[in-house]
C-alpha cells in the first residue's frame, strides 16, 4: 500500500525537521511525518467508504508494530522507532484521530474538538520532544501549541472541508450562537454571522496559541528551542490573521517568502532570548 502523497512537509503551516533541528534527529522526523502523511490522505479520501478507510489504518498500524509489511509508508518509522528504542504511541494516537476523521463529520462543542486535537495534533509534538529526550513536563505548552496549529488548519480549510469532505471542524454550539448555518461553509464569501462565529474561534485559539508560547523557552536543546520559537511566532501571525479576516475569500495563509521570515524572526527572536536568560543565570552566579 503506498502512493504519492496529497502534501509534503514542506507545504504545511510550520517546520517540519528544518535546519534548525539537529541532522541526526531530522531523518526521524521524517520519517514520522512520512507515516502520518500517508495514513492522513487515507482518512481525507474522497472516494474511499469510512469502514473501507478504517480497514486501511488497522493494516498501517499493524505494520507499524511490525505484524505486516506490505504498507511502504511504516517500514522507515518502524526501522526508526527500533533504531531509538522509542514507543509507537504517539503514532497510533495519530491513528485514532484519523480513525475519528473516518467516521465523524461534526463536533458538538469547543470540549469535543481540543479532544479531536489531543489526538491529532499533539502527539505530533509529543513525539518530536521525545526524539530530543525532553521532559514529559514540556507536554501541556506543547499540547497547547499543537491544538492551536490544528485549529489554525480548520479555520484555513473550513470551506475546502466541508465542500470536498463534508467534515466541518467548527463546533456546532459556536455555530448556533451565531445564528449561522453549517451550509454558508460553502458560500464564496462568509455571512457576518458566520464570519462572528469564525473569528470566535479564531480568538480562542490565540488563547492557546499564548498557553504554548512558554514551550520555547522548557525546551531544553538549543536548536529545538529555536524551532518551537519560529513556529509559535507562526502560530501568532495566522491566528491574527484568522481574528481579522474571511477565510471564505481573503488570503488566511502565508506567502512563502512571509513564512520564511517569520521563521527567521521567530528563530532570532528565540535565540535573543536563550542569551538573555543565560546572561541572567550567569550575573546571578557572579553575585
Amino acid at each position: 500500500m503506498s502512493g504519492a502523497l496529497t502534501k509534503t512537509h514542506r507545504d504545511e503551516n510550520f517546520p517540519v525537521a528544518s535546519i534548525l533541528i539537529a541532522r541526526q534527529h531530522r531523518q526521524v522526523v521524517h520519517a514520522f511525518y512520512y507515516f502520518v502523511r500517508g495514513a492522513d490522505d487515507i482518512a481525507d479520501s474522497p472516494v474511499l467508504k469510512p469502514q473501507e478507510k478504517l480497514d486501511a489504518l488497522d493494516r498501517f498500524e499493524a505494520a507499524l508494530l511490525g505484524r505486516r509489511d506490505d504498507v511502504s509508508a511504516a517500514r522507515p518509522l518502524r526501522a526508526a522507532l527500533a533504531e531509538r528504542r522509542l514507543s509507537p504511541r504517539h503514532a497510533q494516537d495519530l491513528l485514532k484521530a484519523f480513525r475519528m476523521d473516518a467516521v465523524k463529520l461534526r463536533y458538538a462543542n469547543f470540549d469535543e474538538l481540543m479532544h479531536y486535537c489531543a489526538f491529532s495534533a499533539a502527539p505530533v509534538g509529543r513525539f518530536v520532544l521525545d526524539v530530543h529526550g525532553e521532559s514529559e513536563l514540556t507536554w501541556p505548552a506543547n499540547d497547547a501549541l499543537c491544538s492551536a496549529l490544528q485549529i489554525i488548519n480548520h479555520l484555513q480549510d473550513c470551506r475546502a472541508d466541508y465542500k470536498n469532505l463534508d467534515r466541518v471542524y467548527i463546533p456546532l454550539d459556536m455555530l448556533a450562537k451565531e445564528d449561522a448555518r453549517v451550509g454558508e461553509l460553502d458560500a464564496t464569501a462568509a455571512s457576518p454571522r458566520l464570519l462572528a462565529c469564525l473569528h470566535a474561534l479564531a480568538a480562542r485559539t490565540e488563547a492557546l496559541v499564548r498557553q504554548g508560547a512558554d514551550l520555547p523557552r522548557q525546551v531544553r536543546d538549543l536548536r529545538l528551542g529555536l524551532e518551537t520559537a519560529a513556529i509559535a511566532r507562526l502560530a501568532r501571525i495566522l491566528v491574527s490573521m484568522l481574528i481579522e479576516r474571511d477565510p471564505l475569500s481573503e488570503r488566511v495563509h502565508l506567502t512563502r517568502p512571509g513564512f520564511l521570515a517569520a521563521v527567521l524572526a521567530g528563530a532570532s527572536a528565540g535565540l535573543i532570548e536563550r542569551g538573555r536568560r543565560a546572561g541572567s543565570r550567569q550575573a546571578v552566579r557572579n553575585a
